[in-house]
């Protein structure tokens, strides 16, 4: 396709963190049959970015020159479209990697309605809107209607319904598993992986009371501790350290080829948070083989089968069930694949027609 025949799409994407970055990537790579025009910023100082992108990209996006719009919910759309009239009549597409109705607050935080409303008028102002999971659209129109329900007076009826005819879901493809050089590492049935941030969010304390509890059963592990943290190290962290040194085969941030290969050799993988929308990370653990072992809560129940949930914040609840796991050895895999590249480009390829009104055919996905 001639460049002059490719459809011009903004990406906007306030917040490059990890599974943002993932997304953004995945998608430019996936369909080269869009001319994308990308604007990013630093996945940091959340507060700013959520509300002061438009100042942020003031000049940048002057005069810019587009047939549609891809947006992140951490982008201020509305106040986009208001500051660019270039940008006011473009059909935009909102993506919903999370929501601020369904996010935890932690202890040094202060709850804002603030956040909430870019996001609700972002979501008005788009004419598309998409959510990575069922999970993550329900509880952003629950949360409206509640939020909604506490105005004094002047609330429009139907508000959370005209939105909900316009969402659909359409998860983040997960990356197929790397195919190793060297031949697929052993699986190490006693290998317990935790793949997240180090953050309050993820409930880091909760996985480091469960494994105390594991060992007063008797049971031997060994340990795989990946993931962002932050400095200084959360107490959780420094817990199973000085705990289980010497069961720690990995600690830290690692290449994506020694992650991929510890994905293929970790026989559990584990998830306590309190909070996630899609839980990208544990796909991709689970899509390399690993025993997934989450919270039946959140996003989980549209994943996994019941046997390999737990009840969400029970440290006593998910060491028996890690227990009973080392000891009588793992369940089958889980089966991913629908949430894997090959199997949802040609929805995301649906979508992105919908927007452009261009026919676009998908590139093979590339695998790691």
């Amino acid at each position: 396709m001639n460049r002059e025949m490719r459809p011009r799409v903004l990406l906007l994407s306030a917040y490059r963190a990890d599974s943002h970055a993932a997304w953004a990537d995945a998608l430019v790579t996936a369909f080269p049959g869009i001319d994308w025009q990308r604007f990013e910023l630093p996945g940091r100082h959340f507060r700013w970015r959520i509300r002061g992108n438009p100042i942020s990209w003031l000049d940048a996006l002057e005069g810019v020159q587009a047939d549609a719009i891809v947006a992140t919910s951490m982008v201020d759309l509305a106040t986009l479209r208001g500051l660019h009239p270039t940008l006011a009549a473009l059909p935009a597409l909102y993506y919903f990697h999370e929501n601020q109705f369904a996010y935890p607050v932690g202890e040094q935080q202060v709850r804002s309605v603030e956040p909430q409303m870019v996001q609700v008028y972002g979501a008005l102002s788009a004419g598309h809107l998409a959510f990575n999971s069922a999970f993550n659209r329900d509880s952003f129109l629950d949360g409206l209607r509640a939020l909604l329900r506490r105005m004094p007076d002047a609330v429009p009826p139907g508000v959370p319904e005209r939105l909900s005819e316009r969402a659909r879901v359409l998860p983040v493809p997960v990356a197929p598993p790397r195919r190793p050089d060297g031949g697929t590492p052993e699986r190490d049935p006693g290998l317990i992986l935790w793949n997240h941030r180090w953050e309050y969010d993820k409930r880091p304390e909760l996985f480091a009371e469960a494994l105390e509890r594991l060992t007063a059963r008797g049971r031997d592990f060994r340990l795989a501790l990946l993931g962002p943290r932050p400095e200084p190290p959360p107490d959780a962290l420094q817990r199973i350290r000085q705990r289980f040194g010497a069961w720690i085969v990995a600690d830290g941030r690692v290449p994506r080829e020694e992650y991929d290969a510890l994905l293929r050799r970790a026989g559990i993988v584990v998830s306590s948070t309190a909070h996630e929308f899609q839980g990208l990370s544990m796909l991709e653990a689970s899509a390399a083989g690993a025993r997934p072992l989450v919270p039946d809560a959140l996003c989980y129940p549209e994943q996994y089968p019941r046997e390999y949930r737990y009840p969400a914040g029970d440290s006593e609840a998910l060491a028996a069930r890690l227990d009973g796991w080392l000891t009588d050895g793992l369940p089958p895999p889980v089966d991913v694949s629908t949430l894997e590249t090959t199997a949802l480009l040609p929805a995301w390829a649906r979508a992105l027609e919908d927007l452009t009104g261009s026919v676009l055919s998908p590139a093979p996905p590339a695998v790691r």
